[in-house]
This record gives C-alpha cells, sequence and structure tokens, in this order.
C-alpha cells in the first residue's frame, strides 16, 4: 500500500563529481561540487522511498524534474530526469554488486554509459533523514568517466 506524504519537504542535495578526462598528452582529473536546495516530494512506498524536485540552473538541469527511488535496504537506487532542457530522459540505475547499462542525456548529446555503486547508504524513515550514495561512471568498460558522491537530505516543511 502507498503511503503518501503530501506535506512539503526541503531536499538538500550535496554532490562531489570527480571528472576523470583523457587528454591527449596525460590525464586529467577536475573536481566539481554542488549543492542545491529545494522543496519536494516525498514518499514511502512499498520498500522503497520516492524523492522527486524540480532542478535548477545551479545543476544545470533547469527545466527537468528529478525521481529518485532509494530502496528502504540501501540495496539499489535509480534515478530519473525528465521534462524539457538538457539532461531529460536520463536513467540511472545503481545497484551494489553489479554494473548496469544506462541511458545518460547530457548537453551534447546521449549516449550510455556504465554505471557500478560503490556505496549506498539509506538513512531515511518515514519522517525524512539522509540516503548517501556514490557510482562509478564508465565509457565502453574501461575507461572511468567520473566518481559520483551524493548527499541527499528530507526534512519536513512544519
Amino acid at each position: 500500500m502507498s503511503k503518501p506524504l503530501k506535506e512539503d519537504y526541503i531536499i538538500r542535495i550535496k554532490s562531489r563529481i570527480e571528472q576523470h578526462v583523457k587528454e591527449p598528452v596525460e590525464k586529467e582529473e577536475k573536481e566539481e561540487f554542488v549543492e542545491l536546495m529545494t522543496r519536494g516530494q516525498f514518499v514511502q512506498k512499498g520498500g522503497s522511498y520516492y524523492i522527486t524536485y524540480k532542478e535548477t540552473e545551479t545543476t544545470g538541469y533547469e527545466g527537468c524534474t528529478t525521481t529518485l527511488k532509494i530502496a528502504a535496504d540501501g540495496s539499489r537506487v535509480a534515478m530519473l530526469r525528465f521534462g524539457k532542457g538538457g539532461g531529460a530522459g536520463t536513467q540511472l540505475l545503481i545497484e551494489k554488486g553489479k554494473r548496469n547499462l544506462c541511458h545518460y542525456e547530457t548537453g551534447y548529446g546521449s549516449m550510455t554509459l556504465g554505471v557500478t555503486a560503490d556505496e549506498i547508504e539509506c538513512g531515511l524513515t518515514e519522517k525524512g533523514g539522509t540516503a548517501r550514495f556514490g557510482y562509478l561512471l564508465d565509457a565502453n568498460s574501461a575507461e572511468l568517466v567520473s566518481r559520483n558522491r551524493l548527499e541527499v537530505t528530507v526534512t519536513h516543511v512544519n
């Protein structure tokens, strides 16, 4: 049975992305930090938590809505980004112990990337809480594209 929590929630997302760029002569790493605080929806359904929020210019996906589905047991995270703008249509499935091929949209076009979880921690309850997860994105099974770490905190608005 679905348990909708219709009140507004504050969704705070901290992300750290280490991009691995293969240059003609040398390999270069670039690190990017993004923090987003916005209002969103939070629903517990079955054995998962659903967090839905609108992207902003800060994240580079303005015009899109993102839904995170986080398994309560910390075994998997699914991300779906839809709407208008760059990044719409992205689907990532992050599972412990598995590499999944996922559809990833960028401002330059779409691509298929390998996604491998290196950590998933679900500290959410029906009242909110924090989930942390990290994953690697690779191209062609061998070339590391980026290492991504996210911390998502959900707080009920009184």
